[in-house]
């Protein structure tokens, strides 16, 4: 039997991770229809190339998700860290609600593991803050569920820093979730001047920009799904945004690598406290992304790309104006 290679790792304050792991939302349809044999298989193969941290959430699919990968991981739950999140609620018609309440906690929690089918989640998330609750009160029912052995290590979702300040003071928060890449920096970069100082993981996900950071999206008609009401992608933005992306594929291609490659690799430059959790739903885009691995970075180089999409330079916000409000709150 081939033995699984060995990637880089990280800590989340204490949980060592793959420095590139696997973001699982796109599994259960948000970026088009996924083929539940497909990611299975998927998710199988990324354990088999050494990807350790596969990240999902009850939301994701509203189950759907969770089941999937309980699926995929049996056999190979001992080379998996397992995160998922609770939190938001399912409104039809309406925008996500949010609940933080202990007792959803708890309930959220049981309801995830019996989806995974699992005994024990290692990192769970608050994925949405909810500004009714204290958060000391949601991480206190997150504790208890660590005291139950249900849970190992906690983690917060889009959380401003004097919440995440709040909530590690009441049990240690191994580690902060908040979209991060060349396009969208501002707020990660104010994330991680507390999570630094506190001792506490980054995980970046859309790392890519929601695929805009690969160079695959080039006219406004290679937009669908999901990402067509994401302001980013809209066509009062797009020539604006695609533009940045032309300058990442200029140097990528000087530096003979994809422009997700480079992207990561920009990103995982930022400090040794930062994870990238790109996702997809097929094989060859996984393999270009741990790609990104090889791929080395000068001072000069960092420079220069840090020059061609200058922080805050992306137009159109990160979500549309219901999901703005909730985030980095």
């Amino acid at each position: 039997m081939t033995s699984t290679p060995k990637l880089p790792h990280r800590s989340l304050g204490g949980l060592s991770v793959s420095t590139i792991g696997l973001g699982c939302m796109s599994l259960s349809g948000v970026y088009g229809a996924a083929d539940d044999a497909a990611s299975e298989d998927l998710l199988r193969q990324a354990i088999d190339s050494g990807v350790d941290h596969l990240d999902s959430s009850d939301m994701y699919g509203w189950g759907h998700n969770e089941e999937v990968i309980g699926r995929a991981i049996k056999g190979r739950r001992d080379r998996v860290v397992l995160a998922s999140k609770f939190g938001q609620t399912q409104r039809p018609g309406l925008p996500n609600g949010v609940n933080g309440r202990p007792e959803h906690v708890m309930a959220a929690c049981e309801a995830s593991l019996k989806r995974l089918n699992e005994d024990v989640i290692d990192l769970y998330y608050q994925h949405r803050v909810d500004p009714d609750v204290p958060v000391e009160e949601t991480v206190g029912a997150m504790k208890r569920l660590i005291e139950q052995g249900k849970v190992r290590f906690l983690g917060l979702s889009e959380a401003a820093p004097d919440r995440i300040r709040r909530a590690h003071a009441v049990h240690p928060i191994a580690a902060v979730q908040t979209e991060f890449s060349l396009l969208y920096r501002t707020e990660a970069d104010a994330t991680r001047a507390v999570t630094r100082e506190l001792g506490i993981g980054f995980v970046a996900y859309a790392p890519l920009g929601r695929g805009f950071l690969t160079g695959a999206i080039q006219t406004l008609a290679d937009i669908d799904g999901r990402r067509s009401a994401h302001p980013r992608f809209q066509e009062q933005n797009f020539d604006q945004n695609r533009g940045l992306v032309a300058k990442i594929e200029a140097i990528a291609a000087a530096k003979g690598c994809t422009p997700a490659q480079l992207t990561l690799a920009w990103l995982l430059a930022q400090g040794d406290d930062v994870v990238a959790i790109p996702g997809t739903r097929y094989l060859p885009r996984l393999q270009e992304n741990l790609g990104a691995l090889t791929v080395s970075l000068s001072a000069a180089e960092l420079a220069e790309i840090d020059a061609a999409v200058p922080a805050g330079s992306a137009a159109g916000t990160r979500y549309p104006a219901g999901g703005m409000a909730g985030v980095f709150i």
